[in-house]
């Protein structure tokens, strides 16, 4: 299985620059998992395809604004720091632009003295070991100083940070937007309720790597980055009562699936579960929890585009988009969605 088997063509134009307003209007593009069928929809008609006793299965972690921007204090060097993950108290792994400013022992100051830091390792893939000192809530001067860090597909400027959360998002740690879930709003959420259909959440914090390419040209020989998951009791419970009642679990988004996935692999059955996961789905990958998958429209030749594939087949899944090509649906993380059911 080759990485170019998973390739598309996609004119640069379609890829989303902004989010749609409101939430719940983009496109959604209807699959049928096993004939590929397609209907043309908008978000807010998902309730069509949902039913009584079936549970949706979200992920609230919160995106960080994690790109901030530092001045070396020897030298006054700009320099731009992506916190990438929380090490211990205020010490973060960190990508670093240019990260020659950044070597062991450098001192930085942000946001004219509201925080400073000291870079104190180099691990072996360039990434930056950071302490951060500040007065305060490390968080809140975060929230001050930070700027949302968006793919780097998206060249416009966001105005609303929150536009880049999830309206349910509440577990601080992602590098990334689980994106699916961008499409719901609070109100849509609610009318899922009303509809007998029951809401659950995970946590998967997401990572930077969910952008790396794929680099090998044999699939299997490809290595995912790690990220800390949480399946709380509440929602194994919820899950396996769903099943046992003859519902559908339907997961909002790629990061809510290679959650429920990973436990089932790795305990043989759903249960409240907390860990690392690097679980790679492509296809031949046998599914042992989803019966449907809410997700956007990934990127040629991604890891993510090879877990759509592996829940449907390719073929379908290459058709349906070229279908949205057609059609001039908007692709990536502020584009229409795509419901495989």
């Amino acid at each position: 299985m080759k990485t170019s088997d998973f390739y598309y063509d996609l004119p640069e134009e379609l890829i989303a620059q902004t989010p749609i307003e409101p939430r719940d209007h983009s496109r959604l593009l209807v699959m049928d998992r096993k004939t590929g069928a397609l209907a043309h929809r908008h978000f807010y008609d998902i309730l069509d395809y949902l039913r009584k006793g079936d549970c949706l299965i979200l992920n609230d972690s919160r995106v960080l604004p994690a790109r901030i921007f530092g001045t070396k204090d020897d030298t006054g060097a700009n320099v731009e720091f992506l916190l990438l993950r929380n090490v211990a108290g205020k010490q973060w792994e960190c990508l670093t632009k240019p990260g020659r400013k950044a070597k062991i022992g450098s001192t930085f100051t942000f946001g004219g003295g509201v925080m400073h830091c000291t870079v104190t390792d180099v691990m072996e893939d360039g990434n930056r070991i950071v302490d951060f000192a500040c007065d305060g809530s490390f968080y809140e001067n975060l929230d001050k100083l930070g700027q949302m860090p968006l793919p780097p597909y998206i060249h416009e400027k966001l105005k609303d940070k929150e536009r880049y959360q999830t309206v349910y998002s509440r577990e601080l740690g992602s590098a990334a937007a689980p994106t699916a879930g961008l499409h719901f709003t609070k109100e849509l959420l609610q009318k899922v309720k009303d509809k007998g259909v029951n809401i659950g959440f995970v946590t998967l914090h997401v990572g930077l790597g969910t952008f790396r390419p794929v680099k090998v040209d044999d699939v299997t020989q490809h290595k995912m980055h790690a990220e800390h998951y949480e399946l709380p009791q509440e929602t194994a419970e919820l899950i396996n009562r769903t099943k046992q009642n003859g519902g559908r679990v339907i997961s909002v988004g790629t990061t809510s699936c290679r959650t429920l996935e990973t436990v089932a692999a790795k305990e043989g059955c759903i249960k409240a579960s907390e860990g690392w996961t690097d679980i790679f789905i492509y296809p031949g990958f046998t599914f042992k929890v989803l019966d449907g998958l809410i997700t956007n429209f990934h990127l040629p030749e991604s890891t993510l585009i090879m877990l759509v594939s592996a829940f449907s087949d390719f073929e379908k899944v290459k058709h349906a988009y070229e279908v949205a090509v057609q059609e001039h649906y908007r692709f990536f993380s502020f584009g229409d969605c795509n419901l495989i059911i």
